[in-house]
């Protein structure tokens, strides 16, 4: 089954790496870029418009300008209640211990990963996919 996977970035060199590293993954994605939150908020609305779903996981980095991560995942919790939620890796060089203490006990965060993603690293995301799906 392919996924779609939005990665939400503002720093345009993260976004070719992520998706260099999910393209080179064994498993067919869809994968769409937003460089920042507003830009991932409406990519949401307008994926749900068109598959009345939301995507099934999600690369967050924390800081950006304008709308941070953190506001993103507000937004992506009251926003779209009535669907099923995705899974949220965060994706970031956690400068700030705090972020990093929080991201851990967050309730929509599966996870977070540092910059750059692995392949290693995303086989374990996509297995758990896999045990979440089933």
């Amino acid at each position: 089954m392919k996924l779609t996977t939005f990665i939400i970035d503002d720093d345009l060199v993260s976004q070719f790496a992520t998706r260099y590293c999910i393209q080179q993954s064994q498993r067919e994605f869809d994968i769409v870029t937003c460089s920042s939150g507003e830009e991932g908020v409406q990519a949401c609305f307008n994926f749900v418009e068109k598959s009345n779903r939301l995507p099934d996981i999600i690369f967050l980095d924390l800081v950006m300008d304008g709308m941070s991560g953190w506001d993103f995942l507000e937004n992506l919790k009251n926003l779209f209640k009535e669907h099923k939620l995705p899974s949220v890796y965060v994706l970031s060089a956690f400068t700030n211990a705090k972020d990093r203490t929080i991201a851990k006990d967050h309730g929509l965060i599966a996870g977070y990963v540092d910059k750059p993603l692995s392949r290693s690293y995303l086989e374990k995301i996509l297995k758990e996919e896999e045990k979440r799906r089933s």
